[in-house]
């Protein structure tokens, strides 16, 4: 079920509200482009998926007017301990600026921690995330986490820059990242709604269950042959430190890069600090295991493909400034500006995110353009929502994703089931490309938040 909100009634701080009536007035006035006049999405020239990480819905826009977010939760299950006891207050990490006496439901980290500082690191894997999940009781959160009580943390929707665009355009507010854990295997799904295989991996690094199906010994290799946690590709750029008996083979299943290229549509994968990496002087906070096409033998080193597609931020805002950008591109910025807790502040990578949005919407593929910022999982926060169970994969808790467009409906929560799989279904759809498998093509369909009839 979709629920329109007024634009008139969003009590964000005024900045957001500023932002809004503006970004109103300036697209009812931009001239209209030619080829808009379909009406429907053959209208969308341009899809660009800005991939941010590890926020829950309820962690960033729990407050949001009109969402299903944190007001909906005190009737959620409270977390729980080992035992099975409610906890009394929250447990924390020694030496973290959080107090012992919190109680047992969510709280303001920028009281102790302010935004512009990154907060600790909290676990996000594959097997813990389940286990958080408890079969949808979401009351695992803390139990399980390395950072205990900070996954009950959240911040004021009202303070986070890219909240203003959220309420100007769509905000998807049942949107869950596709696969259970961390970064590595939800890349994986972005591209190819698949996880990747290992066979005969070492068994060092090979997780062991009992025969109940409980997690005995974690590692990053399922015990049937798939690579779940971060892993590194036997591709170039990978850690200089990484066992060479560690890295994941190429891969040959296809991807949304592969489809695009059978029907003739060019795509680019831009990545903060690509170049640096690919000369072997990476920055420090580089995440290999964020170049999901790098593990794959279409794209492998020495390829033409490789560099007709894998490319640097950089390449991104020259081409949006130049009118010259593909029909998909990915953006991942690189780890300072990607809002990942332990090394990334919020409001930083929300300021950059507000950089490459507004490259595009001031450059000439604006028009026709479609401009999907997501997150690529939880990060380990807790939200109150319990994810729908598609298959052993996923999906997993709810991220926050937000619609920018001169299609997008304006001011609208979309309550729609919907998973980062929708965005390969939409770019499917758009250009009339096969499924790469039942999870893509079962998605929820993120057309849901258009109105093709507007004009820019």
């Amino acid at each position: 079920m979709l629920r329109r909100r007024s634009r008139f009634m969003l009590p964000l701080a005024a900045i957001a509200a500023a932002a809004f009536a503006a970004g109103c007035a300036k697209d009812s006035s931009t001239p209209t482009n030619a080829n808009n006049a379909t009406g429907d999405i053959k209208s969308v020239n341009h899809v660009v998926v800005i991939y941010l990480e590890n926020r829950s819905f309820d962690n960033t826009y729990g407050e949001f007017p009109g969402a299903e977010g944190l007001a909906a939760s005190t009737t959620s299950p409270k977390q729980i301990s080992a035992n099975g006891t409610v906890y009394t207050t929250l447990p924390q990490v020694a030496g973290q600026p959080y107090p012992t006496t919190l109680p047992n439901t969510p709280f303001d980290i920028a009281l102790y921690n302010p935004p512009t500082i990154p907060h600790l690191d909290l676990v996000h894997r594959y097997y813990q995330e389940q286990i958080q999940i408890d079969g949808g009781k979401m009351d695992k959160f803390v139990q399980i986490s390395d950072a205990e009580g900070l996954s009950m943390g959240y911040y004021h929707t009202s303070i986070l820059p890219l909240a203003a665009e959220a309420a100007k355009y769509t905000l998807c507010d049942h949107f869950f990242h596709s696969a259970f854990g961390g970064s590595f295997l939800n890349h994986q799904f972005l591209i190819a709604a698949a996880a990747p295989t290992f066979p005969n991996a070492p068994a060092s690094v090979v997780a062991v269950l009992d025969g109940t199906g409980k997690l005995v010994t974690d590692g990053f290799v399922t015990p049937d042959g798939f690579a779940v946690n971060t892993s590194y590709s036997v591709n170039a750029p990978h850690p200089a430190s990484a066992p060479a008996n560690q890295l994941v083979p190429n891969q040959t299943n296809p991807t949304i890069g592969d489809r695009l290229n059978d029907a003739g549509v060019n795509w680019a994968w831009y990545s903060g600090g690509w170049n640096a990496a690919l000369a072997g002087n990476p920055d420090p906070l580089f995440q290999f295991h964020h170049q999901p096409f790098a593990y794959f033998a279409k794209y492998a080193d020495g390829t033409a493909l490789k560099a007709a597609h894998l490319k640097d931020e950089t390449d991104f805002m020259t081409a949006a400034a130049a009118g010259t950008l593909p029909a998909v591109s990915f953006v991942k910025p690189i780890g300072a500006n990607n809002e990942h807790g332990g090394y990334a502040d919020i409001l930083t990578g929300e300021n950059h995110t507000l950089e490459l949005i507004n490259a595009v919407r001031n450059g000439p593929n604006w028009n026709d353009a479609v401009i999907i910022i997501t997150y690529d999982e939880n990060g380990g926060f807790w939200d109150h929502v319990s994810p729908p169970l598609k298959d052993k994969w996923g999906p997993g808790s709810r991220v926050p994703t937000i619609i920018i467009s001169p299609f997008a409906k304006k001011g609208f929560v979309n309550s729609n089931s919907l998973e980062t799989l929708s965005i390969l279904k939409f770019i499917e759809a758009r250009w009339t490309l096969p499924a790469l498998g039942t999870r893509d093509a079962g998605a929820g369909d993120l057309t849901s938040s258009f109105d093709f009839t507007q004009k820019p």
